[in-house]
């Protein structure tokens, strides 16, 4: 799709409804430690022709170059923001040299964002590091993705580090604490977080570290899984359920590899993505992770924080 009018000029906002759905090889076990991916170029935008809810998605910093654009493509290995994580950060090697007489151009992925105005679409924001765009149009060219991929590697390590102190705190305190619940978590490196229902007291802090320690040193695996209803009713893990609504916005029409299928209208046939901490627990996730708990590295409880009678535990990994 083409991202300037004739005459040079910005087109006229975007209409990225009709864009293909996005395939994320991220969510794919297979996938999660992909660094690079050939695709092709779906769609290209200055943002500025985005509609007004997807520009608000990019807080423009002040040393942002002028020339943004966002990117759409056939399939992707970048991690949007979203769940806990923060975007994947890389680039796109876009070889123009057959199509334009150029040579190839870099396209800076500044950050990675799932579409507000089409949810099966991911906007992956950026600039070319030559300053402008060619001028011809670059829809189903071939394009090299590249992630950066030490900050996948420490982003996968948090994000599953997260899950071990939600499961190690769930295993010790679920009985001892009242109203005790898993809320939600960040999994950002400068305020990593996991949140529960109830009031932790600091003393526990021990205990926690301890079966923290012990999860990571199991080396437990880590599997990526697709889950219809009756597969968390046959666990007894009905309280991981997401309400209606939430399941018909996230569940997806794949098998239990994450392998498109025709689409059905049933709820019971959907399915939603989890990762399970082998022989610990079970999370709906759409990040990405380790192959196995011991690949987190040292993971240390920082401090427990309460409010409003919630409780905060905070970590890092090193």
């Amino acid at each position: 799709m083409s991202s300037q009018a004739d005459n040079g000029e910005p087109a006229a906002t975007a209409n990225l409804t009709q864009i293909p759905k996005t395939k994320l090889l991220f969510h794919s076990g297979a996938h999660q430690q992909t660094y690079e991916h050939q695709t092709k170029i779906s769609s290209i935008y200055p943002i500025t022709a985005l509609p007004q809810a997807d520009q608000n998605l990019l807080k423009v910093p002040a040393d942002a170059p002028n020339l943004l654009y966002a990117m759409t493509t056939e399939s992707t290995i970048f991690h949007p923001q979203g769940g806990g994580q923060p975007s994947d950060v890389g680039e796109m090697v876009v070889p123009t040299g057959n199509a334009g007489g150029a040579a190839d151009q870099t396209f800076e992925v500044l950050t990675a964002r799932t579409s507000a105005t089409n949810a099966g679409i991911v906007l992956h924001f950026g600039h070319f590091t030559e300053g402008h765009m060619l001028d011809h149009d670059l829809s189903g060219v071939h394009v090299k993705q590249i992630v950066d991929a030490n900050k996948r590697n420490l982003f996968s390590r948090l994000h599953t580090a997260g899950h071990v102190l939600g499961a190690a705190t769930r295993t010790l305190l679920e009985n001892r604490i009242d109203n005790f619940d898993e809320l939600k978590a960040s999994h950002f490196p400068d305020s990593a977080a996991c949140e529960f229902q109830g009031l932790i007291d600091g003393k526990y802090k021990p205990e926690i570290q301890t079966a923290v320690d012990g999860l990571v040193d199991k080396d437990a695996q880590v599997k990526i899984g697709w889950w219809t209803k009756a597969n968390f009713r046959q666990r007894g893990l009905e309280r991981l359920l997401p309400s209606d609504e939430d399941w018909r916005q996230i569940a997806t029409h794949v098998d239990e590899n994450g392998e498109d299928v025709g689409q059905e209208v049933d709820d019971e046939k959907t399915r939603i993505r989890v990762v399970d901490i082998v022989g610990a627990e079970v999370y709906p996730c759409g990040g990405t992770h380790v192959p196995s708990t011991k690949r987190c590295g040292k993971v240390t409880v920082r401090k427990i924080s309460r409010q409003k009678g919630n409780s905060r535990v905070s970590y890092l990994v090193d």
